[in-house]
């Protein structure tokens, strides 16, 4: 298949470069259990950032235009 380089590409045989994952995607996923609501942590962070990105954009004030007084 290709090999891995230290910087974290992978080099495949036609010369390309593809990144590597950042985490390891083979292994179990982690799981948050609250009572009876279990998450796992990558739906967790993703709902959070999701989340973040509503209050942002909620938060920033929209364009003003310049009134035209004549």
């Amino acid at each position: 298949m290709g090999k891995v380089t230290a910087v974290g590409h992978v080099s495949v045989e036609g010369g390309m470069n593809l990144l590597a994952a950042l985490v390891h995607l083979g292994g179990t996923g982690k799981y948050i259990n609250w009572g009876v609501l279990q998450i796992s942590l990558a739906n967790l962070i993703i709902i959070a950032v999701m989340i973040l990105m509503l209050v942002v954009a909620i938060a920033l004030p929209f364009p003003k235009h310049e009134s035209r007084r004549k």
